[in-house]
C-alpha cells in the first residue's frame, strides 16, 4: 500500500506562481505598465505588490465566507508575503532539485483549470493565445507545482527518524489502551454495610455474605442467590451487570474477575466502601489491540488553488456523482483523467486502509458510506474529495503490519515539525531582498 504520507500530503499550488493569472487576471499585466512594484526578491524569482494584492484579497474572502477574524492589516500583509516568500523559496529549489513530472500529470492540471473556467481544453489554449500567454510557459508553471510537492514529500520525510524504541513504546501504548476495551459481564451479589457501622454491624453483614457464598459453591444458581439476598438494583437481573468496557467498571472489580473462566465465581468475597461483594465472571470479549476494521476506498480529489476555488471542486464532483449514478460514466475513468493525487492512473484506489490512516474529516465520510456507497463532495485540507467504497473486512496485522502501522503513524506525528525546520533552512539558504513602495 502506498505510505500514507505521500499520499494525502497537501500539494504546494502556490498562488504565487498564478499558473492562469494571465488568464485569469488579465489586469496583471496593465497594473505592471501602471504603476506595480515588486515587493520581494526570493533567488530569482519576484513578489510584485498586485500579487500580494490579490492574496490578500483572497484570504479576506475566505475569512468571511468562514466567519474568521483576521489580524490587523498590517499584520496580516507581513504574514502574507512571508508565505509568499515561503512557497517562492520552495519552488526555487524545486527546480534545481525535482523529479521529473510526466507530461500525463500535467494534462489533468489543466484540464481542470479548463474547466473552472467553463473552458474546454482547445478553448483554454486558444484563450491564452488570444492573451498573449506562451502555452508551454503555461504548462511549465503547471509542472512547477507538481515538482514542488514531490521534493517537499522527499525532502520533508528524509527529514523523519522513528526508532525501533519509539515503535516498542507506541505498540505497548496501544497494547495498553485495548487492555481498557475488553468488555466484561460482571455478577454481583452484594450485602450492603452501612458508613459508620460498628464491628458487631460489619460481623452481621459479613456473615450474611458468607451465606451467600456457601449457597453458591453448593450448586444453587448465582442468579437465584442473587435474587433473593441481594441488595444492588440489578438484583432482578441475577445481579448481573450487563457487559462493559473495562474503563467503565470499578478496578477493583475487573481485578478481582481477570484470572476468571467465563462462568467462575471468584474464590473469596471483595470488600468495598458499599459492603462485600461476591462477584461472578459472567461473559468476557477480549479485545485485540491489532484486530482492525479495514475499509478500501477510492477518490477523485481536486486540489483547491487560486484557479479552482473549493465552490466550484465541489460542484464539479456533484456533477461526478451525478454521472456515476445515472450510470453514463465509470468512476475508474473519471479518477484517471481528473483526480490529482498519485491514485489516478488506478482509478482512484487507495487500496486497503485501517482506522487512522487518513485525516479525519475524510475518514468519517468514508465510515458513513455504506459498500458501494457514493459520498458528497468532501472537504479536507487537501483539496475536494468524491469517495467511494468498495468492500471491507477485518484483519488481525502481523507483527511486520504492527510494526508498519506504527512507523507511519509517528511519521504523521512528526511531519509538521520536519516540515518547519526544512522550510526553515530553505530560507535560511536562499537570498531574500524586502522592497519597500516606491
Amino acid at each position: 500500500m502506498t505510505d500514507v504520507l505521500t499520499r494525502f500530503r497537501p500539494l504546494l499550488l502556490a498562488a504565487a506562481l498564478a499558473l492562469t493569472a494571465p488568464l485569469l487576471q488579465a489586469q496583471g499585466r496593465a497594473a505592471v505598465r501602471n504603476g506595480d512594484f515588486i515587493v520581494a526578491v526570493v533567488n530569482q524569482e519576484l513578489v510584485t505588490a498586485s500579487e500580494l494584492d490579490t492574496r490578500l484579497a483572497r484570504v479576506r474572502q475566505e475569512a468571511a465566507r468562514g466567519r474568521a477574524s483576521l489580524p490587523p492589516e498590517d499584520e496580516l500583509r507581513r504574514q502574507v508575503l512571508d508565505t509568499l516568500i515561503d512557497e517562492r523559496v520552495q519552488l526555487t529549489y524545486a527546480r534545481e532539485n525535482g523529479p521529473r513530472v510526466d507530461e500525463a500529470e500535467v494534462d489533468r492540471a489543466v484540464v481542470n483549470v479548463a474547466v473552472q473556467n467553463q473552458l474546454t481544453p482547445a478553448q483554454l489554449r486558444e484563450r491564452l493565445r488570444r492573451e498573449g500567454v506562451d502555452y508551454g510557459r503555461f504548462r511549465n508553471n503547471v509542472r512547477d507545482q507538481l515538482v514542488t510537492e514531490r521534493v517537499r514529500e522527499r525532502e520533508v520525510i528524509a527529514r523523519i527518524r522513528v526508532t525501533d524504541a519509539e515503535v516498542d513504546a507506541f505498540l505497548d501504548k496501544r497494547r495498553a489502551e485495548s487492555g481498557n476495551a475488553t468488555e466484561y459481564n460482571i455478577g454481583q451479589i452484594l450485602v450492603s454495610v452501612r458508613e459508620g457501622a460498628d464491628a458487631a454491624e460489619v460481623a452481621q453483614r459479613r456473615a450474611r455474605a458468607d451465606a451467600a457464598m456457601a449457597r453458591v459453591r453448593n450448586g444453587e444458581a448465582f442468579e437465584a442467590v442473587a435474587r433473593e439476598l441481594s441488595e444492588d438494583p440489578n438484583r432482578q437481573q441475577g445481579g448481573t451487570l450487563g457487559m462493559r468496557p473495562a474503563d467503565r467498571l470499578p478496578d477493583v472489580f475487573v481485578e478481582a474477575v481477570r484470572g476468571l473462566k467465563v462462568g467462575e465465581t471468584a474464590p473469596a468475597l471483595l470488600r468495598t466502601g458499599a459492603g462485600f461483594h461476591l462477584l461472578k465472571l459472567v461473559d468476557k470479549r477480549e479485545a485485540d489491540a491489532f484486530r482492525v476494521p479495514q475499509t478500501r476506498v477510492r477518490h477523485i480529489l481536486l486540489r483547491v488553488s487560486p484557479q479552482l476555488s473549493q465552490e466550484a471542486a465541489q460542484r464539479r464532483l456533484s456533477e461526478f456523482k451525478r454521472r456515476l449514478e445515472a450510470g453514463s460514466a465509470s468512476f475508474e475513468a473519471l479518477a484517471r483523467e481528473n483526480s490529482e493525487d498519485g491514485s489516478a492512473p488506478q482509478g482512484g484506489d487507495l487500496g486497503w486502509a485501517a482506522p487512522g490512516t487518513f485525516v479525519p474529516e475524510f475518514e468519517q465520510a468514508m465510515n458513513a458510506l455504506p459498500v458501494g456507497g457514493l459520498s458528497d463532495p468532501v472537504v479536507s485540507r487537501f483539496g475536494v474529495h468524491l469517495l467511494q467504497v468498495v468492500d471491507r473486512r477485518q484483519i488481525t496485522m502481523d507483527v511486520k503490519q504492527q510494526r508498519d502501522m506504527a512507523r507511519n503513524a509517528l511519521r504523521e506525528q512528526k511531519f509538521d515539525d520536519a516540515y518547519a525546520e526544512w522550510l526553515a533552512d530553505l530560507r535560511a539558504r536562499a537570498y531574500v531582498e524586502i522592497r519597500e513602495a516606491p
